[in-house]
């Protein structure tokens, strides 16, 4: 199961570097934290900080219906950040670096930090609507390709980080880690465990030894943590003739599973996440005109193709344009639904068709507004397909 799982672990951090590298895609969008820290502002507003998107929330959902099956399985066979952490430790013993062992005590309070991280996180994101920890965050630094908001900070994380993983293990997945904080209620509740039988046992400790997370599993009947992370060290450690270990659902707890469904349920969760993603994502972005909350006498939607829609702020202007008070004004604006992102993003949007058509919508989006408050012309960033500007500024503009 060892080397099953390396091979699991080699596979998802060949995916992350090619794709972020190779094909230079946002893999931001695929971190299952991102839904956490983008929770709060879809609940209360409709939309995701500008970097994250919906895809988020189906990786957060798929990591927490693992924690629910096989507990973190995640960190020990598909996050990168784990996977390095792990291979590090690894990599520090075999050139001679002895694995300094943390004493219990001092254990369990360093393992409150996570808890501590993941409040100031989401404190900061939550209040002030922004990824407040990106400039400083090693993860991003990496996966952004050195994007030209990361500060120093996030190499003096990530060399801490490096540091400690080759002396102590999994330092940072164990102590600091926001992701296990929140994974930790669902892992507890988890449906499978590590049993002892302690008639078979001989007390030798072998298991406690490997355990990445310094569960004391030779003392227990069943191993109940929130930080088991379902790797099967201890199990591969245990004498295969007394067979003292085993792995099934906590009910009936006789039942015996084999390692690998848990191999078996990460890739198949993680894969439906992901397809699901692309078969049926819903908006990033949505905004019902304030004006016309209610329901419409006619509702029609217009299903539209716009480039310029990269992120919240654009979606929102959005708004801005068919809130217009020119010739060009949309009197039947009843919602915006968007999907942000590279080239030309997917925006619906509900009028009122007693009011409105498709066309004055699309030349609302697409035509310079003269804002009246201000005096001042505004270029519409967007372009829609199917939709030919008048260029310039607008007729006013040619005339003047």
């Amino acid at each position: 199961m060892k080397t099953t799982r390396r091979l699991i672990q080699l596979a998802f951090l060949t995916l992350t570097v090619v794709g972020v590298f190779v094909v230079r895609g946002n893999a931001e969008r695929w971190c299952p934290f991102g839904g956490v820290e983008a929770l709060y502002g879809y609940v209360t507003e409709g939309n995701v900080l500008c970097a994250l998107a919906v895809t988020n929330f189906f990786m957060l959902g798929a990591v927490l219906v693992l924690a629910l099956l096989v507990r973190r399985a995640f960190c020990a066979y598909a996050c990168p950040i784990g996977t390095i952490s792990e291979w590090l430790g690894v990599a520090g013993r075999r050139v001679g670096l002895r694995t300094r062992l943390v004493p219990a005590r001092a254990d369990a309070y360093l393992r409150k930090g996570k808890y501590v991280v993941l409040a100031i996180i989401l404190y900061f994101t939550w209040t002030l609507g922004e990824l407040e920890f990106r400039a400083a965050d090693p993860c991003y630094a990496l996966i952004s390709r050195h994007g030209e908001d990361i500060t120093l900070w996030a190499y003096v994380v990530a060399g801490l980080i490096v540091v400690g993983a080759l002396v102590v293990t999994m330092p940072f997945c164990r102590w600091l880690c926001p992701l296990g904080a929140v994974l930790a209620p669902f892992s507890r509740l988890g449906f499978t465990r590590i049993r002892r039988d302690a008639e078979a046992c001989s007390g030798c400790a072998r298991c406690t030894s490997v355990c990445p997370t310094a569960i004391p599993v030779h003392m227990l009947d069943e191993v109940r943590a929130a930080r088991c992370m379902t790797c099967f060290n201890c199990l591969a450690a245990c004498p295969p003739k007394r067979g003292a270990l085993s792995w099934g659902p906590a009910r009936p707890r006789g039942a015996k599973w084999p390692p690998w469904i848990a191999a078996m349920a990460v890739l198949i969760v993680l894969s439906a996440a992901v397809t699901w993603a692309y078969v049926a994502p819903f908006p990033s972005f949505t905004r019902v005109s304030p004006d016309r909350a209610g329901a419409a006498g006619e509702p029609a939607v217009a299903r539209l193709r716009v480039d310029g829609v990269t992120c919240r702020g654009r979606a929102t202007l959005l708004a801005y344009f068919l809130e217009r008070d020119d010739e060009f004004a949309v009197d039947g604006f009843l919602k915006i639904e968007a999907w942000p992102g590279p080239g030309r993003a997917a925006v619906d949007i509900t009028y009122d068709a007693a009011l409105a058509d498709a066309d004055a919508i699309r030349a609302a989006l697409s035509e310079a507004y003269f804002d009246r408050a201000t005096e001042t012309w505004r270029v519409s960033p967007f372009a829609v397909e199917g939709y030919d500007a008048l260029g310039g500024l607008g007729p006013a503009v040619e005339g003047l």
